[in-house]
């Protein structure tokens, strides 16, 4: 009779991942992509007939896109995909700053090289998507990107904090995507931050970066009107449900 493997036994056990994680990264990835819109209502009953699961996962991926920011539960009402005022928005490009500032600060002191070479191999995949007009894949090298900075930060801390709300800037990405002036402007800057990383101009960098992050913060206020009436409608809807007793 043949023997196991003495090393069968040993390791870990790769368990299948669950029907919430799957939901989850199902719906993530449906915000981030702007398949489901800024504002829109959200139906537990609805997502779990789409998905083919009960509604258990369902309720427990909302409530995890909840605490990152990508959905809001009104209490005895409805779900909705997320919006923003000016104010949030301007915080949320503070955090982004701070943030990546110091990652870039200490992705320069510590792997200056392996931060060049994964920023420059990004850029290169910006430009053959670009040239193919694929904007999603676009995009998704835009995070790319910014994931680099901490990625050869060396600081677990700097990069979990950024990777818990990295869905909800991805998903803003997305809607300022409509502009093809910001995204020409976007990738010029991502362009002149990795010549920059590469001379060891570190000083040079975070101007770049200021003026990234803060074009977003002026783009939104001034020309993404359509998310101050996702906030209006967002309200409106909620009155309506309140008022039907949902």
């Amino acid at each position: 009779m043949p023997q196991p493997h003495p090393d069968h036994h040993k390791g870990p056990i790769e368990r299948p991942r669950s029907l919430t994680a799957i939901v989850l990264t199902r719906l993530r990835e449906a915000i981030v992509s702007g398949d489901l819109k800024l504002g829109e209502p959200l139906s537990e009953l609805q997502l779990a007939v789409q998905y083919g699961v009960s509604k258990t996962p369902i309720r427990e991926a909302l409530a995890q896109l909840r605490l990152e920011g990508l959905v809001r539960i009104v209490p005895h009402s409805r779900t909705f995909v997320f919006t923003l005022s000016a104010a949030e928005i301007a915080e949320l490009c503070d955090f982004r700053l701070t943030l990546e500032s110091k990652a870039f600060c200490f992705a320069m002191e510590r792997d200056q090289s392996g931060l060049a070479e994964g920023l420059s191999q990004v850029v290169e995949r910006m430009e053959l998507v670009r040239k193919h007009g694929d904007i999603r894949g676009y995009l998704k090298e835009d995070t790319q990107f910014h994931e680099q900075i901490f990625a050869h930060c060396g600081n677990r801390y700097l990069w979990k904090s950024y990777e818990f709300f990295a869905g909800k800037i991805a998903a803003l990405r997305t809607h300022l995507a409509s502009k093809p002036a910001h995204t020409d402007l976007s990738f010029q800057e991502h362009c002149e931050m990795t010549a920059l990383i590469a001379r060891g101009d570190l000083k040079g960098v975070l101007q770049v970066l200021d003026r990234h992050i803060a074009r977003t913060k002026n783009t939104y206020p001034f020309e993404v009107v359509d998310i101050a009436e996702a906030d209006r409608q967002l309200t409106a809807n909620q009155k309506k449900a309140l008022a039907a007793g949902y």
